[in-house]
């Protein structure tokens, strides 16, 4: 039994540094001169540009827009995707570079129900329509809670958070929307294909 054992050890490691050796040849940057040239689709509007590091293509999820504003805070669209039903669903990433604490209350909605179900929230977040010339609220439930990320405790110095915010879909081929919230930038975003 000892001897069988012994093999499986030395049959796991030379499996194991052939996989190390065929993920050391993946990882090469291959030479590819244009992998540091910017496509227009990774500049924002502001003039600001991405970073193309986090879209490499190795399933790390890419930047659909980025706005700073005032406070330190950044705030990335990585998805907006349709849903079943009807609904549109925003993902992403929020940063405090700064040393002070934010508490988000800025973000709330300025309709009554939803400021006072949601103080610290993505409720003030809205949709523009270019195309359909329309502008859509966050979704709410029955309660008047907003289907969207609170942000309970705020975010320190530092800090950065993954949000998401719900929204009704806009038709079918109105794809291009610009989405705001409290007193950043508007971001320029293009809904996700399927």
């Amino acid at each position: 039994m000892r001897t069988r054992r012994k093999g499986g050890r030395w049959a796991a490691l030379a499996i194991a540094t052939g996989l190390l050796f065929a993920l050391a040849g993946c990882s090469g940057d291959g030479g590819d001169d244009d992998a540091d040239k910017s496509s227009p689709s990774q500049q924002d509007d502001k003039g600001g540009g991405k970073d193309s590091s986090s879209q490499d293509g190795d399933g790390e999820e890419e930047v659909l827009a980025e706005v700073k504003g005032g406070s330190d805070i950044s705030l990335t669209v990585n998805s907006a995707e349709r849903e079943e039903g009807g609904f549109l669903t925003l993902n992403g990433e929020i940063s405090n570079s700064g040393g002070k604490f934010w508490s988000g209350v800025e973000w709330k909605a300025e309709e009554k129900e939803l400021a006072e179900a949601n103080p610290s929230s993505m409720a003030g977040a809205s949709l523009v329509d270019k195309k359909g010339k329309k502008k859509y609220l966050v979704l709410r439930d029955t309660d008047g809670r907003c289907l969207c990320t609170a942000f309970k405790g705020g975010l320190q110095g530092g800090q950065t958070k993954s949000w998401y915010a719900q929204f009704p879909a806009p038709p079918e081929g109105n794809d291009a929307l610009d989405f705001q919230v409290g007193d950043l930038p508007t971001a320029s975003i293009t809904i996700s294909g399927e």
